[in-house]
């Protein structure tokens, strides 16, 4: 009776040990199993950037370009003195891989004309945003930013006898004064400006873009006129800034001549990305 009650104490434990091994076997083999569905839920990291270097800025604008936006460079007699005008100055960076820059100052016998050139190539450092998403961000910091005007509902562009609100040029305002009258001291009026040559977005020129211009007082009497023009092609965003001041003229720079002039010089560098 004691040898038959001494087997079943051991069958007994016997039982018991082989459920836990059993019971431990399938807990072990838990964490393989998630560790194993999470790696084939891993995302793909996001497409890099067209672009992964610059041009060089100061030997991107072309001799006739610079003639054409640069006047004053053709009436400097000296020829070392000229050649030094068309190279520029490199801007100062940190990294040329992602941002590189040139300018000009030079003067003539009617104004001082200035032109800043500025590539960046943006990089995204988060593997879900592509460099093109970031990109797009960036580039939509900077026209917000620029604060455009509402495109004028219906405008045709013309300035012969409507300003860029529609209403008759030199029309009196809501307040009884007239819109030439209202505006602010150093600004060209709405009726000096016909709606095609307003700050606005511009079509054809990269993925998107936009000009801005400004007009603003510099001294006594000179009138200051900058502008700018922005695009984005893939991952690089490019500005020009290109500013006139009159050297002793009261009379503001032309609107549309130095539109078209910076407008010329964007096609240009756009074509050097697609190229």
């Amino acid at each position: 009776m004691q040898r038959k009650a001494y087997v079943s104490g051991v069958a007994a434990l016997l039982a018991v040990v082989l459920a836990g091994c059993t019971g431990g076997s399938g807990s072990g083999e838990q964490p393989d199993d998630s560790k194993a569905g999470g790696s084939t839920t891993t995302a793909p990291a996001a497409q890099p950037g067209k672009y992964r270097t610059l041009p060089e800025p100061c030997g991107a604008v072309s001799h006739d370009t610079l003639d054409t936006l640069l006047p004053g460079i053709g009436q400097i007699a000296d020829e070392e003195q000229r050649e030094k005008e068309y190279e520029g100055e490199a801007t100062p960076t940190y990294d040329t891989d992602r941002r590189v820059g040139c300018r000009w100052k030079v003067e003539s016998t009617s104004a001082t004309d200035h032109l800043l050139v500025d590539f960046e190539r943006v990089v995204s450092y988060d593997n879900a945003v592509s460099d093109d998403s970031k990109a797009e961000e960036v580039y939509a910091t900077k026209e917000t930013a620029a604060d455009l005007p509402e495109p004028a509902a219906g405008s045709t562009g013309s300035s012969d006898s409507t300003d860029s609100t529609g209403s008759p040029s030199g029309s009196a305002s809501a307040d009884g004064e007239s819109a030439d009258a209202a505006a602010p001291s150093g600004t060209a009026s709405a009726s000096e400006t016909p709606a095609a040559l307003q700050p606005r977005t511009l079509d054809g020129l990269g993925d998107e873009a936009f000009l801005n211009d400004k007009l603003s007082a510099s001294g006594s009497t000179a009138q200051q006129r900058t502008v700018t023009v922005v695009f984005r092609t893939s991952n690089v965003i490019v500005t020009i800034e290109y500013d006139e001041q009159p050297t002793a003229s009261a009379e503001a720079p032309d609107s549309k001549e130095l539109q078209d002039r910076a407008e010329n010089l964007a096609q240009k560098l756009a074509e050097t990305f697609n190229g």
